[in-house]
């Protein structure tokens, strides 16, 4: 099979892609031929080896991927031969095929092709887990996303509005602000940290933000306390501008405004059974028509260099996928 490797750390152009042999399912263990992977931000930082978690080299990164079953070990019960999947792993998607623990697999429905399963895990459950567990979103609140128009703040504005929020988008530009617009969102904005605090308060009639899906950090997060409502809840997702600002704790006290951080990987490891009970209803919000993954473009797996340097330069418009061919192709 093909995979694509990391032998040295650095930038994606040293990426290589070589002829390594095909897995073979040790006990509990899957082995996925692989349709198509998702490229996100993290795995940038992971071949640049400034990532937390690094694996020893030579080594595969890509942390979800969708294909078919194409071989189970003993005392698999639950998966069989032949199912389309999708796993979410912590590297090892940039390949033709991926051996994945059984706990670690989610079955998918028909109408989701391999291409758009690969954009959908990690960032919806990502929003899932930052909204709902984190934020404790209530319908009728007023969520604020930033980052709106990348893969994680697509899916925060479409799952949001399908659990009965006021959505503002803060994008970075005025075209991943449409994109936002046409995914629901009730208010776009692509303020600046000098401005985003009355803008703010201008789109809430004063009174602040309830949830904030928040993955920019810096001048931004501190603007966003300040424009915060009353017991509002900020989820700490990123800090995509670089900057990781002090928190003024009197900010917090005035308004009872709790920050709160996420690692979504976390469920993944410590609670896998919740990890797929999530992704299933995010699966059938996605068949009801409720949600979408927006692929904004794709890659064969040999281009996986490029594929990274366009996440990395911020030009993505919703999800990149990496297709290898060889997988389980479209369910519908």
């Amino acid at each position: 099979m093909r995979a694509v490797l990391v032998k040295e750390f650095g930038p994606p152009s040293g990426l290589v892609v070589e002829e390594v042999p095909d897995l073979v399912p040790g006990p509990g263990e899957v082995v996925i031929g692989v349709g198509a992977v998702s490229v996100n931000f993290p795995d940038a930082l992971v071949v640049e080896g400034t990532y937390q978690n690094l694996p020893q080299r030579p080594f595969s990164p890509g942390k979800e991927a969708a294909g078919r079953v194409i071989a189970v070990g003993e005392g698999v019960e639950r998966i069989t031969v032949g199912r389309r999947v999708l796993a979410l792993v912590e590297y090892g998607g940039y390949a033709e095929q991926l051996s994945v623990p059984e706990e670690l697999v989610m079955e998918l429905p028909d109408e989701m092709s391999d291409e758009e399963a690969a954009a959908f895990g990690l960032v919806y459950s990502t929003a899932y887990f930052g909204l709902l567990r984190r934020g404790q979103l209530r319908s009728g609140e007023t969520v604020l996303v930033t980052g709106a128009g990348g893969g994680v703040g697509s899916a925060g504005v479409q799952l949001a509005k399908a659990r009965g929020a006021r959505v503002i988008a803060l994008a970075q530009d005025a075209g991943k602000g449409e994109l936002a617009r046409r995914q629901g969102a009730d208010v776009v904005l692509t303020s600046t940290p000098e401005t985003l605090r009355d803008d703010l308060l201008a789109a809430t009639d004063g009174k602040g933000v309830d949830v904030v899906l928040e993955m920019l950090g810096g001048d931004y997060l501190t603007q966003i306390i300040r424009a915060t409502a009353w017991e509002g809840r900020i989820v700490v997702v990123g800090f995509a501008s670089g900057g990781q600002n002090p928190i003024k704790p009197g900010h917090l006290l005035v308004k009872s405004i709790s920050v709160v951080g996420l690692q979504s990987s976390d469920y993944r490891d410590r609670h896998p059974e919740l990890m797929r009970s999530t992704m299933a209803e995010m699966f059938d919000l996605f068949v009801r028509g409720k949600l979408n993954a927006a692929v904004d473009r794709t890659f064969p797996l040999e281009r996986a260099g490029d594929a990274l340097q366009y996440v990395r330069e911020g030009k993505v418009k919703g999800k990149v996928v990496l297709t290898t061919g060889t997988g389980g192709g479209a369910g519908r």
